[in-house]
């Protein structure tokens, strides 16, 4: 039997700012001979390096896990987008890892931030663009072929599309525990299927995806994607 390679611990900074049309957030175009995601449009991030880890005794659980992914995040937003954030006041919204079968596995904490009012500037090699753009315009350009995207990134947008600012985006997170999304994909006839907790056909080997029952799903059709949230 084939194992799974280890998930590798990872960060990423979800940069927000308030304009007259809206919130807005900061998305980064990878390149397209990058190793993973070419050519996807993500937020600052990368893996938690040994330096993230802190310089005290090594410590265990939760809130150092935490602590190692706001300063990856920070120092990644640095090294791509030349922004210097403060890890201290990055906010933990959600954690994302995938199947197990993946060929590269990233456990990766997704940080809420406020973006300093300051010039983005990508290094040009793994970054090679960068946009700010509201998140419901993201998501309507990704359905029009103009952005590559990836389920968790999406997902994120979707959330950050539910709120009209960036203080009732970072209260709602505040308020909230980081949710932990373990993905399950299915094949459909029309394209591909995610699965996280509390979908009927989550956990399932040959999850029947017609049955009736809670839903918590991203459809990934040719006609476009779908996020399907019901309990």
């Amino acid at each position: 039997m084939t194992k799974s390679p280890l998930a590798v611990p990872a960060a990423s900074a979800v940069l927000l700012r308030d304009r007259p049309s809206g919130l807005e957030v900061l998305l980064l175009r990878r390149s397209l001979t990058a190793s993973f995601g070419p050519g996807a449009w993500v937020f600052p991030g990368g893996r938690v390096d040994p330096g993230d880890l802190g310089d005290g005794p090594a410590a265990a659980g939760m809130a150092a896990e935490v602590a190692a992914a706001r300063r990856a995040a920070a120092r990644e937003t640095a090294e791509e987008a030349g922004l210097e954030i403060d890890p201290a006041a990055l906010v933990p919204l959600s954690r994302w890892c995938p199947p197990a079968i993946a060929p590269k596995r990233f456990v990766t904490w997704m940080l809420l931030g406020v973006a300093p009012e300051r010039e983005v500037v990508v290094d040009g090699s793994e970054i090679i663009d960068h946009r700010w753009v509201r998140p419901g315009d993201a998501i309507a350009a990704r359905d029009r072929g103009e952005l590559d995207l990836m389920p968790p990134t999406w997902v994120t947008l979707w959330t950050l599309a539910q709120h009209p600012g960036t203080a009732a985006v970072l209260a709602a997170a505040g308020d909230s525990e980081p949710e932990l999304f373990e993905t399950q994909f299915a094949q459909t006839p029309d394209g591909l299927l995610a699965m996280w907790h509390g979908d009927v056909g989550y956990g399932e080997a040959a999850p029947d995806i017609t049955r009736q029952g809670p839903r918590h799903r991203l459809w990934m059709l040719g006609t476009g994607w779908r996020y399907e949230r019901a309990s």
